[in-house]
């Protein structure tokens, strides 16, 4: 959902909306231009001078910082359980999972925090999600746990069929998950990485962060 050429073969998605807001916001629409570059590509662009700005999910870890100014974040993406929705349980949940089987990706940071945060279930290590999902909705394990994003998208697709919902949560945990999407600038710009904060606080407070959000997430994973 975060760009992608819609069916006029126009460049469309939640990325492509919050840049376009943020440009209006700061004044500078004549001037704004939203390109698609590859992954590999972003960084060498930003450095050639072919852009200003990223807007694509880089991590702000200490070495990004050394190539990067930083926005503040504008999207986190939490842990969540799922369960069939006429077991699904409610917060306080951690007593309450006590002895239950609770799928996870095998080797992931959900896996990590399922185990360090969640330490009486009996973790079911899955290596594909689809192999969870299957084994959720026949009742082998009674909940599953991941990024609730991904869990938004399989409940409110076909293959869920309306079977399951969130159960208790979300769950923010940087030290497992990471801080959030933020916007990326030359490290020596941090003067447009503080306007592009500013944009995105009074984007929030219009409510047009929001209208965004509920366009491209449906199912929300908060």
């Amino acid at each position: 959902p975060f760009n992608f050429l819609d069916g006029a073969g126009k460049l469309s998605g939640f990325h492509i909306d919050l840049a376009r807001a943020i440009c209006a916001e700061l004044g500078i629409v004549e001037k704004c231009q939203i390109q698609a570059l590859p992954w590999a590509e972003l960084e060498g662009a930003l450095r050639k001078g072919e852009g200003e700005a990223i807007i694509a999910g880089i991590a702000a870890t200490p070495e990004s910082r050394a190539t990067y100014a930083f926005s503040r974040s504008y999207l986190q993406f939490p842990a969540r359980f799922i369960m069939p929705k006429g077991k699904a349980l409610t917060e306080p949940i951690f007593d309450k999972l006590h002895g239950k089987r609770v799928g996870v990706i095998s080797g992931s940071a959900h896996e990590r925090m399922l185990r360090d945060y969640f330490n009486t279930v009996q973790v079911v290590p899955f290596d594909r999600p689809e192999d969870l999902y299957a084994d959720l909705k026949a009742g082998k394990v009674d909940a599953a746990f991941g990024d609730g994003m991904r869990l938004a998208f399989w409940l409110g697709g076909s293959d869920a069929a309306g079977c399951c919902r969130f159960a208790g949560g979300p769950y923010l945990a940087p030290e497992y998950l990471g801080s959030g999407m933020t916007i990326a600038t030359k490290a020596d710009n941090p003067a447009l990485a503080a306007a592009i904060d500013y944009a995105l606080q009074e984007i929030s407070m219009k409510g047009t962060f929001a209208e965004f959000y509920l366009r491209y997430f449906p199912v929300s994973f908060f």
